[in-house]
């Protein structure tokens, strides 16, 4: 008989690990592109993710969450899942196998587990897909583009039909502009086929047709021409700020409503998560997703001032150097930002501060920001230092932002991190708004002073609460499992 070594049967055991994310990752796809029900593990993505990267998330994340699922519960659950007669949804399925522990050992009894933690799920009825137009191809919108395109799915939530441009789309700048979209060299290459189609001045990307249109003036545009109709038009152009200028908009036929992915004024500026709901849509048709930092601390502060409040503070931001700032010494309007940005540390304003009192009111002249301007090309840090409205502890606001990145209201938004070695390099291509530096923290010895650490990725991450409000605002949000 052959002796099998620990470690061969480490290996055994491994491999047989794998060959269940293998199954687990067949199920996810085929839920995902024909259903548009996505799996989520403890709110992480898990598309398209290779099968080590899935069994790394699951021990990771167990460790963080005090849970016990292991990659067969997950593909217990999975399995169940795919068979059931779901809309479509976003569900962790982490979550979901976490409270599934003692149902495991029954096929019956996990699937009428199932059905009751699901309760609801029916009333969400198939969802009418809405045709999104991205205004500007930066460096947002380029995120923007491949978000839209990567959560396609079946083609039931967000349609990107065309994109903008105030320059020609000739054959040249398609190539051009497929070059930049199939690679970034912060986030790296786009998986996704894409070739340019000059009659149609377009890009095919994974099969479907996005137009180039060349318009030097909003108003100038009729996107029916394209059969783009009651669109959500997404500016992230950063030139029409105000509600007279995003309204301009409006006056393209085809256009519905406009998301401003910048602060806005005289419109609603909306941190999804955090202030979606006390805005009624049916009053509005121009909104604003408010800046990457104040998406960053809204989150977290929202979760201060409910549980304990908040009496003063300020918020120094360490930014990363945007395309705003000069690649070497030259003039610019604002003060310092003519410096070389990657030889620099540049100190200049923020509006951050009075950015999150239109998000949270109770905070209006509470807070001052200021920030800092550092060669990094992406990943930002906000230093927030509050004086609290009643004294705490050390470990009650670890206990507060925790459990907020693991509850349903704020899962997407917060995410809590206690590994003592992060670096800004690390939380690049995060998909959450917020990122915790748990072992950061202090709390002053009466514990009314708290300074917290608040990583976040200003491009990826806030794309994705574009996306997020987007979603909302299209009326195409579906179904949420957290």
């Amino acid at each position: 008989m052959l002796h099998r070594t620990s470690f061969d049967l480490e290996i055994k055991s491994y491999k047989e690990q794998q060959n269940a994310a293998v199954n687990l990752i067949q199920i996810i796809s085929h839920l995902w592109y024909n259903r548009s029900i996505e799996l989520v593990l403890f709110r992480e993505q898990l598309i398209d993710e290779t099968v080590d990267s899935i069994i790394s998330l699951l021990r990771k994340n167990t460790t963080l969450t005090n849970s016990g699922p292991t990659i067969f519960d997950l593909l217990r659950v999975a399995n169940i899942l795919e068979k059931a007669d779901l809309p479509p949804a976003r569900i962790d399925i982490g979550k979901l196998a976490a409270k599934a522990q003692a149902y495991m050992n029954s096929n019956d009894g996990l699937s009428a587990f199932i059905h009751n933690e699901l309760e609801g799920i029916e009333a969400y009825q198939e969802l009418k897909p809405r045709d999104v137009v991205l205004y500007g191809f930066g460096r947002i919108g380029r995120l923007l583009a491949r978000e839209l395109i990567n959560k396609s799915g079946a083609g039931q939530q967000l349609r990107l039909r065309a994109i903008v441009t105030r320059d020609a789309n000739d054959p040249k700048s398609l190539q051009k502009r497929a070059a930049l979209l199939k690679s970034d060299s912060i986030h790296g290459e786009f998986k996704a086929d894409i070739y340019p189609d000059p009659e149609k001045n377009a890009l095919i990307i994974n099969g479907t047709t996005v137009r180039f249109i060349s318009a030097r003036q909003p108003e100038d545009i009729d996107y029916t021409l394209y059969d783009i109709h009651n669109a959500l038009i997404i500016d992230n152009t950063g030139v029409f700020r105000d509600e007279e200028a995003l309204a301009r908009h409006l006056k393209s036929k085809g256009a519905a409503e406009v998301l401003l992915t910048a602060p806005g004024k005289g419109v609603p500026n909306i941190v999804y998560g955090v202030n979606e709901t006390s805005v009624n849509l049916s009053l509005y048709d121009l909104y604003s997703a408010a800046s990457c930092t104040t998406n960053a601390i809204a989150p977290v502060l929202s979760v201060l001032v409910q549980a304990i409040g908040i009496e003063k503070g300020h918020i120094e931001t360490i930014h990363s150097y945007t395309n705003d700032q000069n690649l070497v010494d030259n003039m610019h309007k604002k003060s310092r930002r003519g410096r070389a940005a990657a030889l620099n540390m540049v100190i200049t304003e923020t509006g951050a501060g009075n950015a999150v009192a239109k998000v949270l009111p109770v905070l209006n002249g509470r807070l001052t920001s200021n920030a800092i301007r550092v060669p990094v090309p992406n990943g930002s840090l906000a230093i927030l230092n509050l004086e609290l409205s009643v004294p705490t502890s050390l470990e009650e606001i670890t206990r507060l932002l925790r459990n907020s990145s693991l509850s349903y209201r704020l899962a997407e938004q917060i995410k809590f991190s206690d590994n003592d070695e992060l670096v800004s390099s690390d939380i690049i291509g995060t998909t959450a708004a917020a990122i915790v530096d748990g072992p950061s923290t202090i709390v002053s010895a009466d514990g009314k002073n708290v300074i917290l650490y608040v990583w976040y990725d200003n491009e990826y991450g806030y794309s994705h609460q574009v996306m997020r409000l987007a979603r909302h605002i299209a009326g195409v949000r579906r179904y949420t499992y957290y």
